[in-house]
């Protein structure tokens, strides 16, 4: 049993005996022992005052004495007024770290079959563009939360929606068969998505040069700037043939759908790269292009019982004045779909593929609104989980020199920013000497270890909900709190457990009760013992960069005992075969965070 359960269960029993009243688990808080302290847990007394009816000194000084005398995981205590200091047993230390080694996968819950289905929706590209830095941060939050809520007993289906459909598609379309001819990824000798994305920038650079001529011959008729520039944006060729196009294309016109389809299938086997090169993947991918269809159903059935209305335009819509929100538009008069509408349809139909019990939406804080909205609606029209769906709202990445803006193409790609990273660890960790006595093969799959882990990590560590400044040259860094710091610091235990291994030292399945550990050891056994609560904190508030910053402690402590302990040349057997013990449940536990973040880590560096 965990040591906090020991004490918690013990002091629940001192309560009954020296104040003859039961009390709830939850009133029992511990909390770690502060460092200007003696003790390694706190147990907060003031809660019990009531009970004791005496002063928090008194009270404390009862518990104390009962602990010590009734509880073996207590070696002794000290009173601070309210608080009560609490010192851990040597062998309750010992006990602890069998308990963790033992373990695989420590600090996780198993999954089950009547474990609770979370679906965990990112990613949602566009098919007229590849993947950029904003897309990176998305899949890698959501890969990370799937990981998290499986490792909280939770069974995750991944999910992904693609938008296939719409006015923006159709402007890569119409400028491929202006001015393509007939261009291949495989003719121009690139992936499918930069492809497509190159012709999305084409449209845009050919109707903004239409859009200037028009206003400059408007406002030579006589018209204002702003009325100018509204009717040229409108009137301009370029948008209204990929308007014409979107009514073909809704009306199943044979051609335009074959083009759709086969310029589709090419952003489609560039995206598959990008997600590869991110270690990312889905269980399920859906469709806009079906998608819309079904929502535009769910609504009608909504309108027909009432929870929506039409209005004189013929168009429907969603009152939410009773909610404390405004009226939102589902249907335009013209029948066509809104995204909200493609949201219902697409929740639709998950939900007649899989038993969800809680659904995540992993999309930017500028979408607050649209969920808040989707919530309300999914729940009046049946879904479950509707009111309790989670949007897990992160904030934009922002650059050294500004927001991205992907029409002007000037968006930081997803493709080049990963060749950038795996570049850069590769030079950096040639010019530190990391690579000593390797193939070509081991230093390539390195670098790429360490890349992926620096852009990964740096992403990561920020709490989601905040808007972050990426930068590569900070990220690989083999010093503070990187990806790469903590990799090297797995590389260099893997490192001692393999000399240990060739030097025929025998690690033992389990520790006695008086194996020898000194003050530094105990932290980092309580510190490894903090990872159970780091997994259920990151579940809870959906928070990778919990895991993050506890790989990153953990890793900064264990090099702080490397520094101040010999592991191989321990004074005696018995300290040497501890301490390897705790290296490797550290490496494990390291592994296992990391993991959850997407992060792999590599045997040597």
């Amino acid at each position: 049993m965990k040591i906090e359960n020991q004490i918690s269960d013990a002091v629940l029993a001192a309560v009954k005996e020296l104040y003859g009243q039961e009390v709830p688990e939850n009133m029992v808080q511990l909390q770690k022992t502060r460092s200007n302290f003696e003790g390694n847990l706190t147990l907060v007394v003031f809660p019990f005052l009531k009970i004791s009816k005496k002063k928090p000194e008194d009270t404390a000084q009862e518990l104390g004495e009962y602990l010590q005398a009734n509880c073996k995981a207590i070696a002794k205590f000290n009173v601070v007024k309210g608080f009560l200091n609490l010192s851990i047993a040597p062998a309750a230390w010992v006990e602890l770290l069998n308990e963790i080694n033992a373990n695989p996968k420590f600090g996780e819950k198993p999954v089950t079959e009547n474990s609770p289905l979370v679906m965990i929706e990112y990613s949602s590209p566009n098919t007229n563009k590849p993947l950029h830095l904003g897309h990176v941060r998305n899949n890698l939050l959501g890969w990370s939360l799937a990981q998290i809520m499986e490792a909280n007993g939770n069974k995750v289906v991944k999910t992904n929606i693609v938008n296939d459909r719409g006015i923006h598609i159709c402007k890569s379309m119409l400028a491929w068969l202006k001015w393509g001819n007939n261009i291949t990824p495989e003719k121009a000798g690139k992936k499918g998505d930069h492809l497509i994305g190159d012709f999305y920038v084409a449209f845009d650079k050919h109707y903004r040069e239409e859009v200037k001529e028009l206003v400059a011959q408007y406002t030579a008729e006589g018209m204002g700037e702003e009325e100018a520039k509204k009717k040229a944006e409108q009137e301009a060729p370029l948008i209204k043939e990929a308007h014409d196009m979107l009514v073909k294309w809704e009306n199943n016109d044979p051609e335009i759908r074959q083009l759709w389809a086969k310029m589709n299938s090419w952003v489609y086997a560039g995206f598959d790269e990008t997600y590869k090169a991110l270690g990312v993947s889905f269980d399920k991918i859906y469709y806009e292009s079906n998608t819309y269809l079904e929502g535009k159903k769910k609504v009608e059935e909504g309108l027909e019982k009432g929870l929506f209305y039409r209005r004189d335009d013929n168009s429907v819509w969603a009152d939410l004045t009773k909610d404390g929100l405004d009226e939102k538009l589902l249907l335009r008069s013209d029948g066509t779909s809104v995204y909200m509408t493609q949201d219902i349809g697409t929740a639709d139909m998950r939900f007649s593929d899989f038993p969800i019990d809680k659904m995540i939406y992993v999309v930017g804080n500028e979408q607050n609104y649209h969920f808040q909205v989707l919530s309300i609606l999914l729940d009046r029209l049946g879904f479950k989980w509707g009111k309790d769906l989670v949007h897990f709202s992160y904030g934009m990445v922002e650059l050294p020199n500004g927001k991205m803006k992907s029409r002007e193409g000037t968006v930081v790609d997803a493709d080049d920013l990963i060749a950038e990273m795996v570049k850069d660890a590769r030079e950096t960790s040639d010019e530190l000497g990391k690579f000593k006595d390797m193939t070509e093969e081991e230093k390539n799959e390195i670098a790429r270890i360490v890349g992926m882990g620096a852009l990964k990590y740096f992403i990561l560590k920020v709490d989601a909900r905040k808007n972050m400044l990426f930068n590569p040259e900070e990220s690989i860094d083999f010093n503070g709190n990187t990806g790469p710091f903590i990799q090297y610091t797995y590389a260099r235990i893997r490192s001692i457990m393999r000399n240990a291994k060739e030097q025929n030292i025998n690690i033992p399945a389990s520790l006695s009760d008086n194996a020898p550990l000194n003050e530094k050891e105990i932290e980092l056994i309580q510190k490894m013992n903090d990872f159970s609560a780091a997994v259920a904190e990151a579940g809870t508030n959906y928070s990778p960069s919990g895991i993050a910053n506890y790989c990153y402690e953990l890793t900064k402590d264990f090099n702080q005992f490397y520094h101040d302990y010999s592991i191989l040349k321990a004074d005696t057997e018995e300290e040497r075969v501890t301490r390897l013990v705790i290296a490797e449940n550290v490496a494990k536990i390291i592994k296992n965070g990391m993991e959850l973040l997407g992060i792999q880590v590599p045997e040597r560096m």
